[in-house]
């Protein structure tokens, strides 16, 4: 049975489509369009009951957010594709741990200037400024922890790719893109060649030529 990945136009779909594609999982994808609230039809509203992106249907069986979903591929098909968990109960912690960080200190900040800077036009309202500025402080300062602990490893869980990783793809993909916030990765060394490295992963790139963005 082909997974059916809803909304891949946008960061936090591509984040589940990027990990199937590194666990090399058969998909197809069903557009839901967020500007015209798709999300909020009596068809999808049965699916994810609180109109959000992303919702996976795998036969019978269906999941919503995008880390669950990502966990469960990457345990459910360990033997296939990158091992994105760690090999060890300890590197599985760390993956763990950073997937943590991400959620908690990463997306916030990215997440509330995505809908600042991209969606608020796109919707017809102003862009908080104090919003912007605020957020801005809050993903440099969680940058500045990324950059030390990048200086000592060369992924986030360690020398080895994981979901912690790749968790982070779409969302920085818009802060250098069309955010125009490249300085943010680029003043920091660490930073910058990690993120030459996600980015430039086949997986992604695949990714990027299967789905199209309403961003760039």
């Amino acid at each position: 049975m082909v997974v059916k990945v809803y909304g891949p136009a946008y960061a936090s779909p591509k984040r589940v489509i990027l990990c199937l594609v590194e666990k090399e999982i058969e998909f197809e994808t069903v557009p839901v369009d967020l500007i015209k609230g798709e999300q909020r039809s009596p068809e999808y509203l049965k699916l994810q009951p609180f109109g959000e992106l992303p919702v996976i249907q795998d036969g019978d069986f269906i999941l919503y957010e995008s880390r669950a979903i990502m966990r469960y591929y990457a345990e459910k098909y360990r033997s296939q594709g990158t091992e994105l968990l760690g090999k060890t109960i300890e590197e599985r912690g760390l993956v763990e741990q950073w997937l943590e960080v991400e959620a908690h200190n990463y997306n916030p900040a990215i997440y509330e200037l995505t809908i600042q800077l991209l969606f608020s036009s796109k919707f017809g309202r102003p862009v908080d400024e104090k919003l912007v500025k605020e957020s801005d402080e809050k993903l440099g300062k969680t940058l500045d922890v990324y950059e030390e602990r990048l200086s000592k490893s060369k992924y986030l869980a360690g020398d080895f790719f994981s979901l912690a990783d790749l968790s982070h793809i779409p969302f920085t993909h818009y802060l250098v893109g069309p955010m125009g916030r490249q300085h943010m990765i680029r003043d920091r060394k660490h930073v910058s060649a990690w993120w030459d490295d996600i980015s430039n992963r086949p997986s992604w790139k695949k990714v990027l030529e299967l789905c199209k963005t309403p961003f760039g």
